[in-house]
């Protein structure tokens, strides 16, 4: 702080002195006019300069004596001026006697000078000097008022920074609305918090790595040492054929674990990469359900009014976590699949619905983050708990949100989007 207010001071002192000094400089210069102070000197000095140089002396005696503004007459040769210095017939020359008193000179003629004087300087001259200080230390008083709470608030963001960089990842910096510095601890909570998410993520890839692999991988370490068995000439080609399915099954299922950590984290590192265009929603939907329906019995019917909804955003992204909800939803309906979209409150909003079981109240809290599985052992809880994170992560990118309705019987999942400003929608 210290290094902060000196700095901050001496650069105000020196500029204000400095401008003031160049100010008044100009000001005497070209602009200040004493002559109205030193008209009535000058006047004399005119009268005198038309009497003879022996009778000046007399008429100064015949005009009322002022005790504090004496009169006299000098010879010129007594008058010692320094270098630059002259005196003139309609000009005050003006000289310092000790710190109280002044004389004032004027010329009247080659022989005599009229001076006036001494003369007691304005004792509120000398409260000049004080009030001189008084202003710098007002100026002082000034810049510590305004210096102290950003100090304050500097100190808080350095304390902050010492606690993150010793790896304390919950840090965040609270300061008042009227902070100086409040842009930068909101930007510095922002970063915080992503760098934290960033280091929670590679705690549970390496956790998902460690133990979602290994499962597989140590079927296929124990399915190799068996397939000496399974090769002999009397071994049994069906025993056989099964037991390569199940390798086949588990090289999938570790490929499909790698690809959803791939597509996780490609969200992240390639943030800027985001192709954001006009995307035709009710097409995207309508593809991605006729290519779903396919792969699963489970009837799944599309609700929509509009012929034509559109979105700001990546079209493949868009597909990809509509066809994580419709097939998760498939792994839990009991006899139905309803999806719907619609446009309301400058929302877009596409709704996956199914008929399952309903989703524990503990389980809604998290089920949206990564590498999170349900405790619930329905339909086997297959999957790695990445299918959600990535929905939210997509919907994120393109500045809408994912959101969660389950009971027994009726689970919806569904995405938002900011409407586009006169966006085309056709009602059927």
């Amino acid at each position: 702080m210290k290094r902060l207010f000196i700095s901050l001071y001496l650069l105000l002192s020196l500029s204000m002195l400095g401008i003031g000094w160049t100010l008044d400089s100009l000001w005497q210069k070209n602009f200040a006019d004493n002559s109205e102070i030193n008209a009535p000197l000058i006047v004399l000095a005119q009268m005198l300069a038309q009497i003879s140089p022996q009778q000046r002396q007399s008429y100064l005696d015949k005009l009322e004596h002022i005790p504090n503004y004496p009169l006299r007459l000098l010879n010129s040769n007594k008058i010692a001026l320094a270098d630059g210095e002259q005196l003139a017939h309609n000009q005050v020359l003006v000289a310092e006697r000790g710190e109280e008193h002044e004389l004032h000179f004027i010329k009247i003629d080659d022989q005599q000078v009229l001076m006036a004087g001494p003369i007691e300087i304005d004792s509120r001259e000398r409260l000049r000097g004080l009030f001189t200080l008084f202003f710098y230390l007002s100026l002082a008083l000034v810049a510590l008022i305004w210096v102290w709470p950003l100090s304050r608030d500097l100190k808080t963001l350095k304390r902050a920074t010492e606690e993150f960089g010793q790896s304390n990842w919950d840090t965040q910096i609270t300061l008042p609305p009227s902070s100086q510095v409040q842009p930068l601890a909101t930007t510095f909570n922002e970063m915080a918090k992503h760098i934290r998410e960033l280091i929670e993520n590679q705690k549970h890839l390496s956790n998902a790595v460690s133990h979602e692999i290994r499962t597989p991988l140590a079927r296929l370490k124990f399915a190799m040492a068996l397939i000496p068995q399974y090769c002999l000439p009397e071994s049994d080609p069906q025993r056989r054929d099964a037991f390569l399915e199940e390798m086949k099954l588990d090289i999938k299922e570790m490929e499909n674990l790698l690809q959803e950590l791939l597509t996780y984290a490609s969200l992240e590192s390639q943030r800027k990469s985001i192709q954001i265009e006009r995307c035709d929603l009710t097409k995207i939907t309508r593809q991605t359900i006729l290519r779903l329906q396919k792969l699963n019995p489970t009837p799944i019917t599309f609700d929509t009014q509009a012929k034509q909804l559109q979105v700001m955003g990546d079209a493949a992204l868009i597909e990809r976590a509509l066809q994580n909800l419709i097939i998760n939803a498939q792994r839990f309906a009991a006899t139905t699949i309803r999806v719907q979209l619609n446009s309301q409150n400058k929302l877009i909003e596409l709704s996956v619905i199914d008929d399952g079981p309903g989703i524990n109240s503990e389980d809604q809290q998290q089920i949206f983050e990564p590498f999170y599985r349900s405790k619930s052992v329905q339909n086997g809880n297959k999957g790695h708990g990445l299918g959600l994170a990535i929905i939210k992560r997509i919907m994120e990118r393109h500045y809408g949100k994912v959101t969660l309705f389950s009971q027994d019987g009726v689970t919806r999942f569904t995405l938002s989007w900011p409407q586009i400003k006169h966006s085309p929608a056709t009602k059927s």
